[in-house]
This record gives structure tokens, sequence and C-alpha cells, in this order.
């Protein structure tokens, strides 16, 4: 939705800031490095819940309210609207259910810029971007190089204080696509010409990787219920055409509205130098077809989705390739058959009862009655549901993963408790671990074998070996990925204070 710059004409408050911004343009702490910050959430709690329970919940239900499409193609970008979830949220999650369970490198989102008047492009190279759901670290290396073939692409905070428009997309991208790399950036300038070598930019920087452009754009704002419809499907008419010229000239002649204008321009003319030939219509609706209100005094705002497309054959990736990650620890094929019936045996026990009971003390085989450490991850529908572990043994394996599978369905506080709806679709992963050894170098890390633990001034993050196998990275990206998920800054594993450890798994 649209936002009103304001003024105010009390001078001792507006001088008082404009010498912090002089003193701490960045927003530093004393002693604080720009690249040690995170960015924190601005509208989190008004447009969205600001828990994270809640917020999941709600684009979860969002999201399952969408129809299964039988999506064909690679896609390049989405449109989607940024307005409060309670307007938006469920043409939203149009748009992000047609990429959940697709692998990306990185996510390029593109919004507006609603509060600060500037030319160029606006990006932000912080350690991260804070939603309740947890940091989303940065592409640091693909915001280099487009302001590296860019300068009119320049770091700027200051642009990304109040702006709602990237921020709003961050959640869903996080429920769909977990473990995404972000690319954030806002545009100053919606004219053609700025579109144009933007979207040269973004294209010549990403050859050889896959990666979504997300274009953040509400439709048109505060017209009575009839000339919206019109106006909208106007220029939804054009966008599912690909018809970038007839796009231009619709929003410039004023025929039809769109806050995003130069998003959804720079990500069309950046997905047909990607090969797009594609674009879906998924939904449109504005806030007088959710709230009822159609005749409201203030009028309504336009909200849509659509999906760009390549063919098929443009991006293939064979996941059948994908070099399996950990090592074998010698149990036969019945034992581990024999440990996810155990672990899906204790999520029914849980979902009947409700209980924290044990199971697997019936089992015979030696092997399961050693003690050792372990984790169980849960998926539905190619996405996490839920995992938790124990990483010191303390019991036999067979009851530690009757444990972590009830831990891992129930009690993972990123996740509601697993419904028995659900059980069906549930694919249970178990990693039976090695004892934890600590290393005096990084050098000893081997991605795809070793998992790894971060220890720093009693914050402490875990990454199983599988996981930077999934995701494709390099022995410095896992260990970026497990600072940030022990809290601490992405680069604080260089420090000879950092305590780092090394385990693998068999991992089934």
């Amino acid at each position: 939705m649209s936002v009103r710059f304001t003024t105010s004409c009390r001078f001792f408050p507006l001088f008082a800031v404009f010498v912090l911004m002089l003193l701490y343009p960045y927003g530093l702490r004393a002693g604080e490095a720009p690249s040690a910050l995170i960015h924190d959430p601005v509208v989190a709690g008004t447009w969205y819940p600001g828990t994270a329970s809640e917020l999941r919940k709600q684009v979860e239900e969002y999201l399952s309210r969408v129809p299964e499409r039988d999506s064909q193609g690679q896609t390049v970008a989405i449109i989607s609207p940024h307005a409060g979830y309670i307007y938006s949220g469920q043409v939203a999650a149009h748009s992000f259910k047609a990429v959940q369970g697709q692998k990306f490198d990185s996510v390029i989102v593109i919004g507006p810029s609603h509060y600060v008047p500037f030319r160029g492009v606006a990006t932000y190279d912080c350690a991260g971007f804070r939603t309740p759901l947890g940091v989303i670290p940065l592409d640091s290396e693909l915001i280099a190089a487009l302001m590296k073939r860019e300068s009119r692409i320049r770091d700027l905070p200051g642009v990304f204080r109040q702006e709602h428009s990237l921020e709003a997309e961050l959640p869903f991208l996080q429920v769909v696509l977990p473990g995404f790399k972000l690319v954030p950036l806002v545009m100053g300038d919606p004219d053609i010409t700025t579109c144009r070598w933007l979207a040269e930019a973004i294209v010549k920087c990403t050859e050889g990787k896959s990666v979504l452009i997300v274009a953040s754009s509400d439709l048109s704002h505060y017209h009575s219920y009839d000339v919206a419809v019109e106006m909208d499907q106007r220029l939804l008419q054009k966008i599912g055409a690909i018809d970038i010229e007839g796009i231009d000239q619709c929003l410039e002649g004023r025929k039809c509205e769109a806050c995003g204008q130069g998003p959804i321009i720079t990500a069309m003319l950046a997905a047909k130098k990607l090969g797009a030939d594609r674009c879906d219509i998924l939904q449109y609706a504005n806030s007088g077809d959710v709230t009822g209100e159609k005749m409201s005094p203030m009028g309504v705002v336009g909200y849509g989705a659509a999906r760009i497309s390549t063919p098929l054959s443009y991006r293939d990736r064979d996941e059948a390739e994908k070099k399996k990650a950990g090592i074998n620890l010698g149990l036969t094929k019945e034992e581990r058959a024999e440990l996810h019936a155990i672990a899906k045996k204790a999520i029914e026990a849980g979902l009947t009862s409700g209980a924290s009971i044990s199971r697997g003390k019936e089992t015979t085989s030696p092997k399961l009655k050693e003690p050792r450490g372990a984790f169980v991850t849960l998926y539905r529908k190619g996405e996490l549901r839920g995992c938790i572990g124990q990483i010191v043994p303390r019991m036999p394996l067979a009851e530690a993963v009757a444990a972590m599978a009830q831990e891992a369905a129930f009690r993972d506080p990123r996740f509601t408790p697993v419904r028995a709806n659900e059980l069906d679709d549930l694919k249970i992963e178990i990693s039976v671990l090695t004892p934890l050894k600590k290393i005096n170098s990084a050098d000893e890390i081997e991605v795809g074998k070793h998992g790894i633990m971060i220890v720093r001034n009693g914050s402490a993050g875990l990454l199983l070996p599988q996981v930077a196998t999934e995701y494709n990275w390099d022995r410095n990206e896992f260990l970026e990925h497990c600072c940030l998920k022990a809290g601490l800054p992405r680069n604080i594993w260089q420090d000879k204070q950092t305590e780092i450890y090394i385990f693998s798994a068999d991992v089934f």
C-alpha cells in the first residue's frame, strides 16, 4: 500500500537525529564494523505477526489454501504484493507457492522506495536481514559484483531503515526456500532506462547461477472498486503477455498503476534475457475483495501474483547426481529400516496420546543399543518441518532416535506441532553422529563429510553434513551460515577465540 511522506516542525529532535546520522551513518554500535550488522525488521508485529510461531502459522495457512498447479518450466521471476498480510498475504502466497521446494543459489528481491528519494538503485551489504523466522544471509559476492559492474548500484543502508517493500516478501521466502541467500535491491528511479541497465547487470552477474528474481509491487491505489479492477486487469493482461513496452506505456500514461513499476519491468526484462517465454497470472484481488468493503470512501488497493518461467530444458538440474553427504557407519539395511519405523511410531504415539514416551527399548540389534548422538529431520512436501538432535551420546541409539523424533515433531520452536493429517506426507531423515572433535584449523573441515559446531561466548550453532551439500556451499559459506545460526557475526569463525568442532554422520 502507498505511504505518504510526513515532516515535523520540531527542531531539536530533527537536529539530534541529524547529528547522530553524521556520527553513526550506518547505525553502528561503538566498535562494531558494518559487515557485522544485522538489518532488523521494521513492520514485524504490525504488517505481519511479530513472533516466529504465529508468523510461520499464518504463512503456512496462506500457502495451504493455494491449489496445487502443474507448473511447467523453470521459474525465473515472480511478482508479489507487499501490503499488510491481512490484505495481500493470500495473493502473495500464490506467487511463493509456485517456487516452493525449488532450488536457487540466490534470491534477488527488488522493491520500490516508499520513503527515501534518490537516484539509481540501493543495496545493503550487511551480515543479514532478520525477520521473526531468523536471519537471512546475504550473497555478498553477488552484491559486490553488481556494484562493481554498475556504479549506479550503491550501498545505501539508510534507504532500508523504513522500507517495507522487501521485508514483506522475506517470511514467505524463508518458508518456501529455506537456506536461500538474499540480494536486496531498492529502486529510486522506476524509469525504463534504469530498468534496462539494472536488468542487464543482473543477467551478466548471475551467469552460471540459478537465481530467482522477486518483483515487489502492489497495483492500483485508492480508486473506486470498479475503476481499480479495470486498471489492474489492463496491466495484468500486458504482464501476462510479457508486453514490456505496453506495460511501460500503460504505467507512464496512467492508464494503470503499480508502485513497483520499476521492479516489475526490471524483472521481466531480466527474465526474458534469461530465456523466459511465459508469464502466468496466478491470482488477483484487491482490498475490497479481502475486507468486503468495496464501497470504501478511501477506495481500494490492488494486488496481483505472477510467475515468469523458461522452458523446462533451460536450467535442468539433476538432483540424482547430488553427492551423498556423511559417512557409512556400518548399519545394515534392516537396522536403518528399524530406526525409521521407531521414529514413525514415536511420532504416531505423540499424536494419539500426547505423551512423551520412549520407544526403541525392544530392539535386539547390538548396534542400535550402543549410545550414539542422533538427529531426526522431518520434511513435508520438500519443506523442512522440524529438526532436533542430541549431540552427546546419552542413551542407546534406538531410544535417542525415538526421543528426537518426538522432539522434532512436537517441540521444534520454529514450527507448530505436527498434526495427524500431515503424517502421511512426512519424510523422516535420520543422522547418526560420530563424536565431536575440536579442531585447530578450519582447513580440517571436509565439506560433504563433516558437520560443524561453532561455540563462542556461550552461543553455539550446529549444521549437519548434508546441509552444505544440499545448498552447494563451500567451506567458508558453511562456516558463515553456522555462525549466523548461532546468532553470531558471519566471520567470527576466523577469530582464534572461537571454538570449532567437527563430526560426521550416517544419513539415511
